[in-house]
């Protein structure tokens, strides 16, 4: 079972995660959604394509773009689709 913590509070739990580039993207039914926050950055991947973003809220404070995902990401990369990875302090084990 891989969960995803911060600031105390488990994000996600999921008995199966995708592993690429060493993140766990976490199916989208395993997060909290209480907790995201849509974020209107994004990034570009080279081979997964365009990623989305999610702040953490937990008790007031925020971790802004924590999480990121894919919407609809490249043929390469469609194991994550409908897949959650975090950064940025959130702790996964």
């Amino acid at each position: 079972m891989k969960t995803a913590k911060w600031n105390g509070v488990v994000l996600a739990q999921s008995e199966t995660t995708v592993v690429i580039e060493g993140n766990d993207y976490f199916p989208m039914e395993a997060i909290n959604q209480e907790y995201f926050k849509e974020s209107e950055t994004t990034s570009h991947c080279p081979w997964k394509g365009e990623a989305n973003y999610y702040s953490i809220e937990v008790d007031g404070k925020v971790n802004k773009d924590a999480a990121w995902y894919y919407k609809t990401p490249s043929k390469l990369a469609e194991s994550i689709k409908d897949h959650v990875a975090f950064w940025n302090g959130v702790t996964v084990e």
